[in-house]
Formats: structure tokens, C-alpha cells, sequence
């Protein structure tokens, strides 16, 4: 019996109604696959990559860029949502300055430059500050592989990140920026949306002629997180481990990485539809349909507050698969007429 048959077995001879926990189901499927073997326990670590966009001289935010430092740093302190999520829920994480603009490090010094360029007037990164990031995400995932976790999830940090974002997946599909460009953290602020999609478009044809690759398109008009996280699913494929999908930054960065390696399809968990127009787009780029998606929580935070819910339920569900009662138990009992233990 080849293993998938055997993973499907295993969720049907549940005590229940067959598929009748749906999406969990079908997500705990894929981590046993993922896996190749039916691991006994959930063992999750949670990446969150931060650094800032010099697109943000743009007016394309409201929010000073100072935030992202002050943020990143309260992560660390264990007082930002992100931290109290992991707590709440025992998952360990990990802060990686990949590029904020601050002299001192945050977290785990990766930093691959001082911030990106504003992509509106220069490529956003050059190819060693590219390579840089990639490596925080490749280590990353490689580092937590040795030390025993089997499952990753991601987050970012960085102000100015669904510009960015959506820049990278306008490039990718050429899908116009009034149908993929949102709010951000500026939520029913016409003037920044209407400016966010003037440069998107402008930073896009501006580059156009160079971005003949999917690194190409993050190098010019990407940031530091977008490459370290696409760089960390790449290298979960490699690994065999699953990874959670956050919100449109981390879909921005799965849609890329499923570009480069198809194969990353079978290791890909979505957890929420953020709020940003494009995130169902990235999704569909790695054949997730909005309608596989499990959370719909109106959340659009970032850092990896839904990916952390999506890694709780799959955590329950795991329990669940090893300690509900098996039905062909129950078929043996009612045939032999024993059914004062049922």
C-alpha cells in the first residue's frame, strides 16, 4: 500500500463521519505527507523576518518607518501580538533582521543592507544584498531542521510590505494594481491607496526590461523579508517540512517560490485570507483556492498572528488522528456483540 493510501486510511478509520472535519483534515493529510512518515508530534517554530523599504519615501504609508525597529524590538521583549500568540500557545520563534534600517541588529543579525532602495528610482537590492537575504531564509529553515522542528510557519515585519508585495505580484501576472494593491495598515485612506497603485505601476515598468526571472523581479522591486521568506519555503521543500502560510506578504513569497519549484505545492498550508485584494491571486499562483483556506478572521496584521491559529488547529487535529477511537474498533466490537465497552 503506498503511503498516501495508507495516510488516507488512517483519517477515515476515524470515530467519525468521513471527512466531516473538512479543511483539517485535508491539511493534517498533507503534513503527514509532507513528512513521508506519521510523525508523533507537532513540533512548530515560528520565522519571522524583518526589514525595511526604502519605497516608503514614497508616501505610500502614513506610518513613520522608525516602526518597524520599535516593532521588531517588541517582538523580542515578548511584547508584540506575534509574541504573545507564540506564548499563549508554547510555539518558540525567532526575530531575523535581514534588513531594518537601524545600526543595531534585531534579533538575529542577517541583515542584508540598511533597508532596500525605493524601487521608484533604483532597483531595490543588489545581487549580493539578495544573496544575503536568501541565506538568512535558507539557514533559517536548515537550523530549525537540525534542531528537531517539523513544521515551520512564517511571519514579517516591515512598514511599507504590501507595496512592495504587491509590486512583486504585479510583476509575476501583469494582473492590474487596482485589482491586487490594498490599504495595508492605511485602511480607507484613499490618498495612499491611489498613490500605492501610481508607483507600483511606475516601479514595475520602470524595471520591466530586467525582470526576466522570478529572483530578478525580488531583486528590483522586492524587499529583504519577501526574499528570505521565498528562500525558507524553497528550503522546506528541500527539508520535508510543511510550512504555514501567513497573509499576502507570505503568499507574495509562496507564489514566487512555487514559480522556481512546483514541488513546493505539497508542503504549502494556507491559515487565513488577509484583507489585502491580492492575497487570493499569490494564493491561486500555487493552486490554493481562497475556498481551501481555512480562517476567515478579517485579519490583516501581518508578523504571522494567522499563521500561528492555522499551526494551533493543526496541532488539535494531531491529537486528535492519535487518541480518537478507531472505527473498525467499533465494527470488531459490534460483530462480536461486546458493546458494553463501545
Amino acid at each position: 500500500m503506498e503511503f498516501s493510501q495508507r495516510v488516507n486510511q488512517v483519517i477515515d478509520d476515524m470515530a467519525k463521519p468521513r471527512n466531516s472535519l473538512g479543511l483539517l483534515e485535508k491539511y493534517i493529510k498533507k503534513a503527514f505527507l509532507g513528512w513521508g512518515s506519521f510523525c508523533s508530534e507537532l513540533r512548530p517554530f515560528h520565522l519571522i523576518f524583518a526589514a525595511d523599504n526604502g519605497v516608503t519615501e514614497e508616501a505610500v504609508v502614513k506610518q513613520s518607518p522608525e516602526i518597524t525597529y520599535l516593532q521588531a524590538k517588541n517582538m523580542i521583549d515578548g511584547h508584540a501580538t506575534i509574541s504573545c500568540f507564540c506564548a499563549i500557545n508554547q510555539i518558540p520563534y525567532k526575530v531575523i533582521d535581514v534588513g531594518v534600517n537601524h545600526m543595531d541588529a534585531v534579533g538575529i543579525d542577517y541583515k542584508a543592507g540598511m533597508g532596500t532602495q525605493n524601487f521608484l528610482h533604483a532597483e531595490a537590492m543588489h545581487q549580493q544584498e539578495f544573496l544575503k537575504a536568501f541565506k538568512a531564509g535558507k539557514d533559517m529553515v536548515a537550523q530549525a531542521k537540525t534542531e528537531g522542528y517539523n513544521l515551520i510557519s512564517f511571519g514579517e515585519m516591515g512598514i511599507g510590505n504590501t507595496t512592495t508585495s504587491s509590486a512583486v505580484l504585479y510583476a509575476l501576472t501583469d494582473i492590474c494594481p487596482e485589482f491586487i494593491v490594498g490599504y495595508g495598515a492605511n485602511q480607507q485612506n484613499p490618498e495612499v491607496i491611489k498613490r500605492k497603485r501610481e508607483v507600483v505601476r511606475a516601479g514595475v515598468e520602470l524595471h520591466r526590461s530586467k525582470m526576466h526571472s522570478v529572483e530578478e523581479i525580488l531583486r528590483c522591486v522586492g524587499g529583504f523579508d519577501i526574499v528570505a521568506i521565498y528562500a525558507g519555503m524553497l528550503e522546506c521543500a528541500r527539508q520535508k517540512i510543511p510550512f504555514v502560510i501567513d497573509g499576502f506578504i507570505t503568499a507574495v513569497a509562496y507564489a514566487c517560490a512555487v514559480r522556481m519549484d512546483a514541488t513546493i505545492e505539497g508542503y504549502a498550508i494556507p491559515s487565513h485570507i488577509s484583507r489585502e485584494p491580492g492575497m487570493e491571486y499569490a494564493l491561486a499562483l500555487g493552486n490554493i483556492e481562497a475556498k481551501d483556506v481555512p480562517i476567515r478572521a478579517d485579519m490583516a496584521l501581518g508578523e504571522g498572528t494567522g499563521a500561528i491559529f492555522m499551526v494551533v488547529m493543526l496541532r488539535t487535529m494531531m491529537y486528535a488522528v492519535q487518541n480518537v477511537s478507531k472505527m473498525s474498533d467499533f465494527d470488531q466490537r459490534i460483530a462480536a456483540g461486546n458493546l458494553e465497552t463501545l
